[in-house]
């Protein structure tokens, strides 16, 4: 695995480099159409979706295009002049370089959901593991899936863990990269490789078909932050959806799908 590493790295970098030219171009139309445009992290698929048809039912006329994926490369598409009027990040590093690129209006950045790091194996699996310790020893343990540390937070809390547990080197050779959580998630359920790490949420979304071993420590908080998108034309509407998000009705609708409010993380 470790001879593919870079390989499999320049992939996803072109991959990511095709989605921002092809979201602009698709989403182009519709944002003119005065839709408003919210690209948040794949792990809130689900609850996202949610949020927005609720946010539609309170607000007719608004309409929702909600645009999923890594947090870095929802961020480099909006540096790049893909159409975005909110970003909701699945770490605050992502939004770090939003902020720092002048892309989103920093004084409208809020955290408002936290999340677990989880190691998951398929469902049908027969490992006997309930520590990351032993898949440094473990030989049955051949493939490990984990998000993209260079541009996927989830990634990044995984590597973060496995550094502080001293096991990032030994774990690394057996990484299968996947372009985002969600990704790395399906490898497990598919059974394509041995152990997997996502986020708590994400596990529990397949529940049937993944199983957790372990919730490990993280070196920071898995905090979500959002924000409104600079020189967005839908400013009232963008920082409604921020508001609607943060609500007692929005935090529920989170919480059906296992987030939990940053300060209870």
């Amino acid at each position: 695995m470790t001879a593919s590493a870079p390989f499999v790295r320049r992939l996803l970098k072109h991959a990511c480099t095709v989605s921002v030219a092809v979201f602009a171009l698709s989403v182009q139309t519709n944002a003119q159409a005065g839709e408003l445009v919210v690209s948040a992290a794949a792990s809130l698929t689900n609850a996202f979706k949610d949020v927005g048809a609720a946010f539609e039912h309170e607000h007719p006329g608004t309409k929702v295009l909600l645009n999923f994926g890594a947090s870095d490369v929802l961020m480099q598409q909006i540096v790049n002049g893909a159409p975005a009027d909110v970003f909701a990040s699945a770490d605050e590093t992502a939004m770090n370089k939003a902020v720092d690129a002048k892309v989103v209006a920093a004084d409208t950045r809020r955290d408002f959901a936290a999340n677990s790091l989880v190691m998951i194996v398929p469902a049908d699996s027969t490992l006997s593991i309930k520590s990351v310790s032993e898949l440094a020893t473990l030989p049955q343990v051949k493939r490990i899936a984990l998000a993209d540390p260079a541009s996927v937070p989830a990634g990044r809390y995984a590597k973060g863990a496995l550094e502080a547990a001293g096991l990032w080197d030994k774990i690394n050779p057996k990484s299968v990269l996947a372009a985002n959580v969600r990704q790395s998630l399906d490898y497990v359920s598919r059974g394509e490789v041995d152990v997997g790490f996502v986020f708590g949420t994400d596990a529990a979304m397949m529940s049937q078909r993944v199983k957790v071993v372990a919730t490990l420590p993280t070196t920071k908080p898995i905090v979500y932050p959002i924000a409104v998108v600079e020189g967005t034309k839908r400013a009232a509407d963008a920082h409604a959806f921020i508001d609607y998000v943060l609500s007692p009705a929005g935090q529920a609708l989170l919480a059906k799908y296992g987030f939990k409010p940053p300060a209870a993380h």
